[in-house]
């Protein structure tokens, strides 16, 4: 199961409670006082990891707590402090706060680490609580409690090339063509129920760059049509766009100007990252009667014809992304 959003609580440790003590020895009727610090309580730690491939596991627990610090102790022994609860999330995590929808952390790389909810102080015992002007302090304090949230987690596909196209149009054949990934394919729209990432090797070459499989884009999913924004959402993170339509269209141009118009009623942020157009399923259409459009790069994913010239152009468009003002270039 695919989870991109989910809702949780997280409660960091409350502090330990400070020690009210004096010291007691023979011949001494009342010491000095003695009486240790609480403990501080654990927080609550996020740690981005891409081993973690979704929100599924985080979603099962739907709260967090970690553990409080230890009280204070005669004889000037302070509390241990909580340990902490460590919660490991996907790369492209976004955390949220559920109340003001505030983005506490984004988390775009990994092994980043954030504390997302501090533990409460100890409570100083009466030994700390001593001054010049009260040198036998009669109270001693409680601990802090711990800070608690209610979070709302959205993960977004962090990927260098996002597949956009209708339903069919052949993204799922090419992902399992040239990388590693096992998307489900068959011949009935909306085979991809979520997105899917692979690794594409470049060559003979050390280089190499991830590609994810967005689940097919129909007219009217920027209202929540077909698997509507749910997906639509992925595409923002993703380097570059290759725009895939099939070879089968009548009018491979218009299909692409309506894939771009959904995505522009999205944000228009979308429609103004790098694209790479490319007409598919050649292998479907006689020779005679295939139309590339200018500038489209044509490909039969089953024949494989084409592909290994696609793997570079998508190489080559997202090295110039890395330079900003060659970010609009089109291949």
């Amino acid at each position: 199961m695919f989870i991109d959003e989910t809702t949780i609580t997280v409660k960091a440790g409350d502090g330990g409670n400070g020690c009210f003590s004096y010291q007691r020895e023979k011949y001494i009727p009342k010491g000095k006082p003695n009486g240790g610090n609480g403990g501080r309580g654990g927080n609550i730690v996020f740690v981005s990891s891409s081993q973690v491939q979704n929100l599924q596991d985080v979603s099962y627990r739907r709260s967090y707590t970690a553990d409080r610090g230890t009280h204070g102790t005669g004889s000037s022994c302070y509390g241990h402090k909580g340990e902490d609860m460590v919660v490991r999330v996907p790369v492209g995590t976004i955390v949220k706060d559920f109340d003001t929808d505030e983005i506490i952390h984004d988390f775009i790389e990994e092994f980043e680490e954030v504390v997302i909810a501090k533990g409460g102080r100890g409570g100083r015992g009466n030994q700390a609580l001593v001054t010049r002007n009260n040198p036998c302090p009669e109270s001693a304090e409680f601990g802090k409690p711990g800070e608690e949230r209610v979070l709302r987690l959205v993960l977004k596909v962090m990927a260098d090339v996002g597949l956009v196209g209708h339903p069919n149009a052949g993204k799922s054949t090419l992902l399992s063509m040239i990388t590693h990934a096992h998307p489900k394919i068959a011949d009935y729209p909306f085979t991809t129920l979520h997105p899917n990432l692979g690794i594409v090797k470049v060559g003979n070459t050390m280089e190499s760059f991830v590609m994810a499989d967005i689940p097919g884009i129909i007219e009217g999913a920027h209202d929540g049509k077909g698997l509507g924004i749910r997906f639509l959402k992925h595409i923002e993170r993703t380097r570059i766009l290759a725009i895939m339509v099939g070879a089968d269209e009548e009018d491979p141009e218009a299909v692409a100007h309506e894939l771009l118009e959904e995505l522009r009623l999205y944000s228009d942020e979308l429609v103004e990252k790098p694209k790479l157009f490319i007409l598919t399923k050649t292998d479907t259409v006689y020779e005679d009667e295939l139309v590339v459009p200018k500038g489209w790069h044509a490909i039969s994913a089953v024949t494989h014809d084409g592909t290994d010239e696609l793997v570079f152009k998508l190489k080559a468009l997202i090295d110039s992304c890395k330079d900003p003002e060659e970010r609009n270039i089109i291949i």
